[in-house]
């Protein structure tokens, strides 16, 4: 998650891992290659006349719990365009490769090399903005577009002309748990963040939103723990001593110790605020009712159950977590539309073309490929608002409008979603 993004959800999730990873791999091994799959084969590229997308997907590491719904996304999007009459006249394919997570950067390259050498069209992901920043030079200097489902790193508005971002920035993120905290009618509030740019990008949010609304910021306005932290007993000694009557956590696979430790210290669990990097399941981790009432944040479009039962219908395995689905879906809807709207499929026609099928230049809107692809063959000018509804591209490409989704959660840890918060950027 992103995230950036692109984020660890918490233990149970990672449970799930392996056998994720299994299912996916299985996937892959009928597609006919090790690390890729194709809806009419590998093998097929842009230099050759095909539409080929490349998909760097976790499909194993510490975020592969999102890599279910992100490869189904994708699966369902080439399918789609394929039925609708493919990419200027030919079925679209697309090869994948696994970039596991940022703790692993020789393997981000590797991918990002070994999609690259298919010769792609575009490229769907990374979701990680940490496995972006490792990734992102060498894709955009091949001239390949390149669209983040999940990262929102606030420094990637504007990085390449060549990037794009179906998500918002984290400050759209914070902006709006800020004001959830404030609405609630917090006092004093302690934020416990990890170190990176994710963690004190999205603290520095919630605490100045938070803050500009009455909120006193008792503990974590200017500290971050270590991400490798595993003792968090100092850490929830200073926070319990603060006076917080609730607590902001920013972090991915920390969380659960550290609400463990909030837990043993006997601080009230139930006045948590979460971000997408760990607003997830926790029903197998604490007793029930010990997050009752707690809330998260996380960017994008809550799906459907529609989309979300489509999406199980091309997955071999069970969809526990559709975060960041709608928007793969459509960062590679966007892609192809680019090229079909240039007539060519080669990365810099996709390029030149992919702010106008976002919408920025104005045009009919329009919600499936099919559609689209009905409207450019009339001449007409379009905007796609598909499954995450986000505004068109703005000069840094990133959504000139987006949803964030609040969720709470119930007495069995789970995180419910309540309602969703169109936000500027």
């Amino acid at each position: 998650m992103v995230i950036h993004m692109g984020q660890i959800r918490n233990k149970a999730k990672k449970m799930a891992m392996t056998a994720t990873a299994a299912a996916v791999a299985a996937v892959l091994a009928l597609g006919g290659c090790g690390s890729s799959s194709g809806t009419s084969g590998s093998g097929s590229s842009a230099a050759s006349g095909g539409f080929v997308l490349g998909a760097l997907m976790p499909l194993t590491g510490s975020l592969a719990y999102m890599s279910a719904a992100e490869v189904a996304a994708v699966q369902l999007a080439i399918d789609d365009i394929n039925d609708a009459g493919g990419v200027n006249g030919a079925d679209a394919t697309f090869y994948q490769a696994d970039t596991s997570d940022a703790d692993h950067a020789d393997q981000n390259t590797s991918a990002a090399e070994d999609v690259l050498s298919h010769n792609p069209s575009a490229i769907v992901g990374p979701a990680s903005s940490a496995v972006v920043r490792n990734v992102y030079q060498e894709i955009t200097e091949a001239h390949v577009p390149m669209t983040s489902m999940g990262s929102t790193s606030t420094s990637f508005s504007g990085l390449s002309d060549y990037f794009f971002r179906t998500v918002p920035p984290d400050t759209v993120q914070g902006t709006v748990l800020g004001n959830v905290i404030a609405q609630d009618g917090v006092q004093n509030l302690a934020i416990a963040a990890f170190n990176d740019e994710y963690g004190t990008g999205l603290r520095d949010q919630i605490a100045k939103t938070a803050g500009d609304q009455g909120v006193n910021i008792v503990y974590g306005a200017d500290q971050a723990f270590d991400p490798t932290e595993t003792n968090f007993s100092s850490i929830v000694t200073a926070i319990k001593a603060s006076g917080a009557d609730a607590i902001a956590i920013v972090a991915f696979d920390q969380t659960e110790t550290l609400i463990r430790e909030l837990i043993t210290q006997g601080v009230d669990t139930t006045h948590l605020y979460l971000v997408d990097g760990n607003t997830s399941d926790y029903s197998n981790e604490f007793a029930a009712g010990a997050l009752t009432g707690s809330k998260g944040t996380i960017p994008g479009a809550h799906a459907s159950d529609e989309f979300q039962g489509r999406l199980q219908g091309v997955s071999s395995t069970q969809i526990d977590d559709f975060t960041y689905a709608a928007e793969t879906y459509d960062a590679v809807i966007l892609e192809a539309l680019a090229a079909e709207k240039g007539k060519a499929n080669d990365g810099e026609t996709v390029q030149a073309n992919m702010m106008a099928v976002s919408g920025s230049t104005g045009g009919e809107k329009c919600e499936s490929y099919k559609d689209c692809k009905a409207l450019l063959d009339g001449g007409k000018e379009i905007q796609y608002s598909g499954q995450c509804g986000i505004g068109p591209w703005n000069d840094d490409h990133d959504p000139s409008t987006a949803s964030i989704g609040i969720y709470e959660y119930d007495g069995s840890n789970v995180p419910k979603f309540s309602t969703s918060e169109q936000g500027n950027v």
